[in-house]
């Protein structure tokens, strides 16, 4: 046998390649070779533009929004039409506040309430698009990712030509503060373990795990709705913020129950938790190979973890990944091309 990752034609991106004669041609000099590259996960984006219309949860404002196709590369991009088409790039250091929703700000331009696109992009795995505006926050929709998840199908997923590179961490991570915990450890694949404490008979503790794979984020993710209290609304309106809330967009709490279920979910809240907690990582700039904990942790804790990541470049490493079922199907077949004299 010859090793073939010797050769001067490897790329280095060979999984499996043999070299063999048969016994017609044994002695004949001619030499067959299988050589079997590595399927990778392709960027990708969506095939035609999509839109919606809404308001903003905190602004109130209505806004039109529509989803476009990207090249590869691009990452997402948002883009506010009413501002002469400025764009701000869904990266770490374009995160501007953090309180009650993730805002983006590029020279003095607010994006607003980009958590559940992003979340969407993530969970439908798409890399590049561009989000187009007319205001400065992103509609609210129902509450969840759902309607983004919706117009992404509709759209429909184009593969490109470039593989997918991944954010792959290499050493743990922890951040506390107070009560609040969040880290992420090394895999990969992508976890969440999401875990909320609140002083409501309906919520109380809640804990999720999730593997971001096979669908599990359409499935017990992109529906979970945001939620808020009756009795927090109005000092919150005072402060400015969910001017835009209604029974149509949240879940509303009572003293000591749900004035618009049923729920989606017996455990809605940590969900949408997870749901948030994905979209704000997504500011990565890339999809994270890792397991993720949190616990009591919000936006502000999200996006620290973001940057404390892209701080240290010891913590991570970029790679393209396999598509697993393909590279192993044709690992067999290859396999068994190999023993035979074609």
């Amino acid at each position: 046998m010859i090793d073939c990752a010797k050769l001067p034609w490897n790329s280095g991106s060979v999984i499996y390649c043999g070299f063999f004669t048969t016994d017609n041609f044994r002695g004949s000099g001619v030499i067959y070779c299988i050589q079997l590259k590595r399927f990778l996960n392709p960027e990708q984006t969506i095939r035609s533009a999509v839109e919606c219309n809404g308001i903003g949860l905190h602004s109130g404002a209505p806004v039109a929004m529509r989803i476009l196709p990207a090249p590869s590369g691009t990452g997402i991009v948002f883009r506010r039409t009413d501002l002469d088409g400025f764009e701000i790039e869904a990266v770490s250091r374009n995160v501007a506040r953090v309180s009650y929703a993730t805002s983006l700000m590029k020279k003095g331009v607010l994006i607003s309430t980009t958590e559940h696109v992003l979340s969407a992009f993530i969970g439908m795995g798409i890399d590049n698009a561009i989000v187009e505006l007319d205001n400065l926050e992103l509609p609210i929709l129902d509450g969840s990712a759902r309607p983004f998840v919706e117009m992404i199908q509709k759209a429909g997923i184009r593969k490109q030509r470039r593989p997918r590179k991944y954010l792959r961490i290499r050493r743990q991570v922890e951040m506390r503060e107070g009560n609040k915990f969040i880290a992420v450890y090394p895999s990969d694949t992508y976890s969440v373990s999401y875990a909320i404490n609140f002083p409501h008979p309906l919520i109380g503790k809640e804990t999720f795990q999730v593997e971001l794979t096979n669908g599990s984020y359409l499935r017990h993710i992109a529906a979970a709705r945001t939620f808020g209290s009756r009795q927090d609304e109005q000092a919150m309106r005072d402060m400015g913020l969910i001017r835009g809330a209604s029974r149509e967009n949240c879940i509303v709490l009572t003293r000591d129950g749900v004035e618009n279920g049923p729920l989606r979910f017996p455990d809605e809240f940590v969900r949408h938790k997870v749901l948030d907690l994905v979209g704000d990582l997504a500011l990565l700039g890339k999809q994270i190979l890792g397991n993720v904990f949190a616990d009591r942790a919000g936006h502000a804790m999200h996006t620290a973890l973001v940057s404390h990541i892209l701080r240290d470049k010891t913590l991570w490493e970029e790679v393209t990944f396999p598509t697993e079922n393909r590279a192993s199907a044709l690992a067999s077949s290859a396999g068994a091309a190999a023993g035979s004299p074609f």
